[in-house]
């Protein structure tokens, strides 16, 4: 078998991470050869390594690099310790990540060291997750759960002013419910990141992260999608509320997109097409009202995928649209509408897929009014 070679930091690197499950956030080296799987790092984390590292073999980088043979003055490079490193493994040549560094590349190359860049999966048993990494993502929902929960109890606890905006120990704002959602995520045990928190005509640009004040009887998006800090897996989840009283309008909007989710759920067994399934959603979306088209250069309608897989990345594969569901996938469904004069909506929830359809394993309610 070819060996395996990454070169990365753990943090950044799902597939770094998810070879050595050792958090560093430094580059450090990995290898796979002869049923061995090693990690050179440095002496600062060796200790650390050697106890929490899932590997064979932990080496000191320090041991290598006094072994590289002095080319002039001065201490060896990077690249020449993981040449050393490898000729030591008698290892010339070796499969890499797609997005493996061109200057360690062409550094390697020159020591006649081929690479084979794999596309797609380095790990393909990433897509199909264990029971174990069912149960961090679950560990990891809980975490963005108590981040939505705090957001709703802000919501509720809010004043509504003549003005037509939100209060809630000064003026409730995007930044400020963020806020209140971020410390409730760490304190829980996860690593909060761009929380989504938009409101009205703002919610109708799906990533658009929110600024400003919130105002009632508006259509507000809260899209949370933490780290869990000890294992590294994300959660996801989106609920779209409004504090207040919800229009006709708004409500048909948000009704229409929960029936389009709950048609996801349905339709998610194994064998079916992502594809279909999705292009089903888009046209029943269409077929209430709700055509996805370009109005004055801007996209309206349901114009982004249904879900993406979610693990040691919060989009990582298979993606809703391009796979064939399999049991052992996780994916999150999160259909949504986007319309001008009324306002964005989604909701997302994450799914196992198993042998007779789904498992759930998100547990926060969907409400709209709050």
């Amino acid at each position: 078998m070819i060996p395996r070679l990454i070169v990365a930091d753990s943090e950044s690197s799902a597939d770094m991470l998810y070879a050595t499950r050792f958090f560093a956030p430094d580059a450090f080296i990995f290898l796979e050869a002869g049923g061995c799987r090693s990690a050179v790092l440095s002496d600062l984390e060796i200790d650390r390594g050697r106890r929490e590292a899932q590997v064979e073999e932990v080496v000191a980088y320090s041991d290598v690099k006094r072994r590289v043979k002095p080319r002039g003055k001065g201490e060896p490079g990077f690249e020449q310790v993981l040449i050393q490193f490898l000729r030591e493994k008698k290892v010339r040549r070796a499969r890499v990540p797609y997005d493996f560094s061109a200057g360690l590349a062409a550094a390697l190359a020159g020591a006649g060291i081929r690479l084979q860049p794999v596309s797609g999966h380095f790990w393909p048993q990433r897509e199909h997750k264990s029971e174990a990494e069912v149960k961090e993502i679950g560990k990891a929902l809980r975490n963005t759960e108590a981040g939505m929960a705090r957001a709703m109890e802000v919501l509720r606890a809010s004043r509504i002013s003549g003005r037509n905006l939100l209060w809630a120990n000064g003026k409730l704002t995007s930044a400020v419910l963020r806020a209140e959602i971020d410390s409730a995520i760490l304190r829980a045990g996860g690593i909060p990141a761009n929380t989504i928190v938009a409101g009205g005509l703002q919610a109708c640009d799906p990533h658009e992260r929110g600024s400003g004040p919130l105002r009632p009887h508006e259509l507000i998006i809260l899209d949370i999608f933490p780290r869990d800090a000890k294992s590294g897996y994300f959660g996801d989840m989106t609920r779209t509320v409004v504090r207040g009283r919800a229009g006709a309008a708004q409500r048909r909007l948000w009704e229409t997109v929960q029936r389009g989710q709950r048609m996801a759920l349905r339709g998610m067994k194994p064998g079916a097409s992502g594809l279909a399934l999705h292009e089903s959603i888009k046209s029943f979306f269409a077929g209430e009202g709700y055509p996805t088209e370009q109005r004055n250069g801007r996209w309206v309608g349901f114009f982004h995928g249904t879900g993406h897989g979610l693990g040691l990345e919060v989009h990582e594969e298979p993606r809703f649209g391009s796979t064939t569901f399999k049991p052992g996938q996780i994916l999150t469904v999160e259909p949504g509408l986007y319309w001008p004069g009324v306002g964005g909506c989604r909701i997302e929830d994450v799914v196992l897929i198993t042998s007779r359809g789904i498992r759930k394993l998100s547990r926060f309610p969907q409400e709209i009014e709050i």
